[in-house]
């Protein structure tokens, strides 16, 4: 794995101003959900252009030259606007594994960030995609055992629709795994992805690991995943994503 020569070690300043990446990003949220207790339990951080550009729009802006930059730019632009909207839960944060060429080193802006923000550490849970192309299962691994170390939380977001499998699933043993909207769709009227759920779940359940389905859209979504005892949940049925602001829980929809 080859990253840019010029690779230096990054500031909060550095990364926040987007001086690296050519263009602002800003950081839109969308809460998640945990059933049993009827509350928001965390928010996505989920980035935006500079005018709330959507994120097919930044990452048509990303390379291999600027990757690193945007990695590091994302996690402190995410911790900065949620300090700054008051975010008391637990704060979800995509990154890219591709672009941590070292733990240790990676992750020194994203702890300076929550100094400076005065953001609770312990809060941090890291998603990584499976979206992203992961040659290297050894290199995941290692990132997600030192952010274990350091106390931090991490969860393979869009599970079922990349590279992941159950075998992935039991050695990189996550704190979360996410179920990918595909899986989630019409999964009420869909034995084959009901089977694949509910196995998913099993594992999950030996191992210690929680399952949170996203993406549900439907009342029916959400009373098949609720009875098989899915209890975090995320979607467009309870809220969409909004730029720079933490839905309330007053305003979740479906709760009741």
């Amino acid at each position: 794995m080859q990253f840019p020569a010029n690779i230096k070690q990054q500031t909060c300043s550095d990364c926040l101003s987007g001086q690296d990446l050519g263009f602002q990003i800003r950081m839109a949220f969308q809460p998640i959900i945990d059933w049993r207790e009827k509350s928001i339990i965390a928010y996505e951080a989920l980035v935006r252009g500079p005018n709330g550009e959507g994120a097919g729009w930044v990452f048509q802006h990303i390379n291999d030259d600027n990757k690193y930059y945007f990695d590091q730019a994302c996690r402190v632009k995410a911790i900065e606007t949620a300090a700054r909207l008051g975010c008391k839960t637990f704060l979800n944060i995509n990154f890219l594994p591709n672009a941590v060429y070292n733990p240790e080193t990676c992750i020194k802006a994203t702890i300076e960030a929550a100094d400076t923000y005065g953001f609770d550490l312990t809060k941090l849970i890291f998603e990584v995609t499976e979206g992203e192309q992961i040659p290297d299962k050894a290199h995941l691994n290692r990132i997600f055992q030192s952010y274990a170390k350091r106390g931090f939380q991490t969860a393979i977001d869009d599970y079922g629709s990349g590279y992941a499998t159950l075998d992935w699933l039991i050695e990189l043993k996550p704190h979360i795994l996410k179920l990918d909207m595909q899986l989630i769709r019409n999964i009420d009227k869909n034995p084959a992805k009901q089977f694949i759920v509910e196995r998913t779940i099993e594992q999950c359940e030996l191992q210690g690991t929680r399952v949170l389905a996203e993406g549900i859209e439907t009342k029916e979504e959400l009373e098949y995943l609720t009875s098989v005892g899915i209890r975090f949940l995320q979607g467009y049925y309870f809220a969409r994503p909004e730029l720079e602001k933490l839905a309330r829980l007053a305003e979740i929809q479906g709760l009741n």
